[in-house]
C-alpha cells in the first residue's frame, strides 16, 4: 500500500493551528470533513474514539510524530489526514517531545489487513529520518503532495 492510496488530498493541514492534543486530532477531523470524507455527525464520534485510544497509550512515537487512528463500522476503506504543526503539539509522545507531524487514520472494523497495511505504509516512512525532516519543512499542501509522491516511487526527499 503506498501512502498516496490513502492519504486524502483535501485533507492536508500544513499549518495546523491547534497546539494541544484533543484539538488537532478535531482540526484534522474537521479536514477530513470539510473533504466529504467524514459526516459532520460523525466527527465527535470519531473524536471520542481516536482520544480514547489516546488515553490507554499515546500513538506520539518518538521524532516528533504521531499516528493517532481509530477502527470503525461507518468507513469501508482505510484514508488519513495529514497535519503539519508549526509550533508543535503535546501528544504526551514516548519521547516526551512535541509532535511537529501527525497522520490521522481511520479505518474499517472489518478489515484488519487494511489497517494494518496502512499503518505500515505510514509507519515506513515516518521512520525514515530524511522523509520526517521535509515533512516538517512542508509549507503547503502541494509539498507534502510531492513529498508523498517521492516517497511512495522510492525516491529520496527533495
Amino acid at each position: 500500500m503506498k501512502l498516496r492510496d490513502i492519504i486524502v488530498d483535501k485533507a492536508i493541514v500544513p499549518n495546523l493551528v491547534a497546539t494541544k492534543r484533543d484539538e488537532a486530532i478535531r482540526e484534522l477531523l474537521d479536514a477530513l470533513v470539510s473533504a466529504g470524507k467524514v459526516s459532520a455527525d460523525m466527527r465527535d464520534v470519531f473524536a471520542t474514539s481516536i482520544i480514547a485510544r489516546e488515553k490507554k497509550g499515546s500513538t506520539g512515537l518518538n521524532h516528533g510524530v504521531a499516528i493517532p487512528h481509530t477502527k470503525t463500522t461507518t468507513v469501508k476503506t482505510a484514508f488519513a489526514a495529514v497535519g503539519v504543526s508549526r509550533t508543535g503539539v503535546d501528544f504526551n509522545a514516548l519521547d516526551k517531545q512535541p509532535v511537529y507531524s501527525i497522520i490521522l487514520l481511520l479505518s474499517p472494523e472489518d478489515q484488519p489487513s487494511a489497517h494494518i497495511d496502512a499503518m505500515k505504509a505510514i509507519f515506513t516512512h515516518l521512520s525514515k529520518d530524511q522523509f520526517r525532516r521535509f515533512l516538517r519543512q512542508a509549507t503547503t499542501t502541494e509539498a507534502v503532495l510531492t513529498l508523498l509522491d517521492e516517497a511512495d516511487a522510492g525516491q529520496p526527499a527533495r
